[in-house]
């Protein structure tokens, strides 16, 4: 029988138009953070291929993650300009997406000793009773 396409085994959060998007904040968070929006915004537009992305389509963006819980306001700093932003870092679940969405699931499978697979499957069922 063949698998539906939403039915794969992608995280939603990379699925869709804002995937390419949510990777970058989530790789740029992940080897800089903390960071404000604005921080975050330049540095997106220093990679490749989001030149032209808009302030406030990271800024859209971020809120969104922030809304899903991937991404936490932790703080507030002072600007240049007198003004308070907030400060972002990643929670557990953006980094439990990320090593999610880069293994592969069968290879897993295939060399989990039984102890370990026992513990995934005894969290995976805790979670969804």
């Amino acid at each position: 029988m063949a698998r539906r396409k939403d039915k794969t085994g992608r995280i939603s959060v990379f699925k869709g138009r804002e995937a390419k998007l949510n990777r970058a904040i989530f790789q740029i968070l992940a080897l800089k953070s903390p960071l404000t929006i604005y921080d975050i915004h330049k540095e997106v537009k220093a990679r490749r291929g989001f030149r032209r992305t808009r302030y406030a389509t990271v800024n859209k963006r971020v809120r969104s993650l922030e809304k899903l819980r991937y991404v936490k306001r932790i703080g507030v700093k002072k600007t240049k300009a007198g003004f308070e932003a907030s400060i972002y870092e990643l929670t557990a679940r953006a980094y439990l997406a990320i090593l999610l969405n880069s293994i592969n699931l069968d290879k897993l499978v295939m060399h989990v000793d039984e102890a370990t697979a026992l513990t995934i499957l005894g969290s995976i069922a805790h979670t969804y009773r």
